[in-house]
């Protein structure tokens, strides 16, 4: 299994920040979802015309990639799906100039379930988007959230879709803290679709939800990382820390250090 962060955990950080940090971590990759203050990937200094062929060149030769662009396409909220629907190509258009295999489209911008999704809508406009990635190399992820964070209504959603460019992104944490499912009951469920799996870690306090960095919260992410691994899976696990949207959140510098080291540990208990 490889390893990533995603670049949600560090809002402050330059480019040159992040690729230091991943490269200096040993990790695999770096999951792009915003740069210092622009979130649209596209326009991110070092994914421009300009600077891409820069950029790429400098990952090869640190045995690095990026895994996923993580747009902020919503495709379950109505109104407002051709806004979304241009991010999201826009997206498949950038990953495939880097080399990118995914990228992440989400349902609406919360985690967890929440009135008025429309999944009837969820499923027509990701429908378009494996089309039009069709041929790219590129494949758009769909991740475990909202009311599909039940991995038995994301089983329904998946059952017809084109795998050479479709699939799901399992975040382990929404299956797991939203609809009470354990790993396994989620992998019997969608992993013949699972492509990539998002990881953070997370118990409840007085009844509300606490983000914690890994292995000091209650999210089973071994019990996760032994299924995969039992079933030969050799994508990646990224880790996503909310420090974007939760600023009182750890720093990234001791959060990212800590994941590889604990992702390190946990890898060596499955040999």
């Amino acid at each position: 299994m490889k390893t990533a962060f995603s670049t949600l955990g560090c809002p402050g950080w330059s480019w040159d920040e992040i690729f230091a940090t991943a490269k200096d971590l040993g990790l695999d990759g770096i999951e792009v979802r915003g740069v210092e203050n622009e979130m649209f990937a596209p326009s991110i200094r070092a994914f421009n015309e300009k600077h891409l062929d820069e950029t790429r060149a400098r990952l090869e030769k640190a045995g690095m990639e990026i895994p996923m662009l993580t747009s902020g396409a919503c495709l379950g909220l109505s109104g407002d799906s051709g806004r979304y629907m241009d991010e999201a190509k826009a997206y498949i258009d950038l990953a495939k100039k880097l080399g990118t295999p995914y990228v992440r489209v989400i349902i609406t911008p919360n985690a967890a379930p929440m009135e008025g999704e429309n999944i009837l809508q969820v499923k027509r406009l990701y429908t378009e988007l494996c089309a039009y990635a069709k041929g790219t190399g590129v494949a758009v992820l769909l991740e475990t959230s909202g009311e599909l964070a039940d991995s038995s209504k994301m089983r329904e959603f998946m059952r017809d879709v084109d795998l050479e460019t479709g699939g799901v992104l399992w975040d382990l944490h929404h299956p797991y803290r939203f609809f009470g499912e354990s790993p396994a009951k989620t992998w019997e469920n969608i992993g013949e679709w699972v492509r990539y799996l998002h990881v953070k870690d997370s118990a409840m306090q007085d009844g509300k939800l606490v983000y914690r960095m890994m292995g000091y919260g209650d999210v089973p992410v071994f019990d996760a990382l032994k299924i995969l691994s039992d079933h030969g899976y050799r994508g990646y696990v990224s880790l996503e820390w909310l420090k974007r949207w939760c600023p009182d959140l750890q720093e990234p510098g001791i959060v990212f250090a800590h994941y590889a080291s604990y992702m390190g540990y946990l890898k060596n208990q499955l040999k």
